[in-house]
């Protein structure tokens, strides 16, 4: 089963909760033993995706409503998914997702104030089918997570629109997401990210490792087995 289907694991979490770090370890630790990986993100991933990207990421939607972004965010996931993930997980290869589903969820759903059900009407035409096998939520309060973050795009770039808004909100969306691993346990792990990189990377390493080695894999690609 690992050898026909790839894994699909997505890496969810608020502003500075460390997913890109965590994705790149994991990553080459995979690598080092053999498998074949292959890392992304949301939004973009894919040509499509991205150029969606950075008009969701400057702002320039905001004017138009969470509606409209929710249906942006929806249009590129589909583009990300159909060109790059699902072609990636049919050829056995491990994908990381830096963001998927989940924060479309919370992001639009929770703080967006958008109804549940047109977020997952949106998302089952987004994912067609391509769920994620393994989640994993790094979990970090708000203000600490929002404090690496600021330190981090005032040595690289200026925050985007998500990284500025009120504490409030991000601490909504943190719970948001403990809401959703609550309720998908099978799929969901959270990571408390306020320890060392080393002991993140190794709880992550031994959830990841553990899909490989049990198979239990091929559900990414199966809406009915992720359901």
């Amino acid at each position: 089963m690992a050898d026909a289907n790839g894994l699909f694991v997505s890496f969810e979490g608020g502003e500075g909760a460390g997913k890109s770090t965590q994705i790149r370890r994991l990553a080459e630790r995979l690598r080092e033993r053999g498998r074949d990986v292959l890392v992304t993100r949301e939004p973009g991933g894919s040509l499509g995706a991205e150029a969606v990207r950075h008009v969701l990421l400057s702002g320039a939607a905001e004017i138009f409503g969470t509606r409209m972004e929710a249906i942006l965010f929806a249009a590129a996931r589909n583009d990300h998914v159909e060109d790059i993930i699902r072609p990636a997980l049919v050829r056995g290869i491990i994908v990381l997702c830096d963001r998927f589903m989940d924060s479309s969820r919370v992001y639009q759903g929770v703080t967006g104030n958008l109804e549940a059900d047109y977020i997952e009407a949106l998302q089952r035409v987004a994912v067609n089918g391509v769920i994620p096998d393994c989640t994993l939520i790094l979990d970090i309060p708000a203000q600490i997570g929002l404090e690496r973050a600021r330190k981090r795009a005032s040595a690289v770039e200026a925050p985007d629109r998500f990284e500025k808004e009120e504490m409030q909100t991000h601490e909504k969306r943190r719970e948001a997401f403990l809401d959703i691993a609550a309720r998908e346990p099978n799929r969901c792990h959270v990571i408390d990210a306020q320890r060392s990189e080393d002991q993140i990377a190794a709880d992550i390493a031994g959830i990841v490792e553990k899909l490989l080695e049990t198979g239990a894999t091929g559900t990414a690609t199966n809406p009915e087995a992720a359901q």
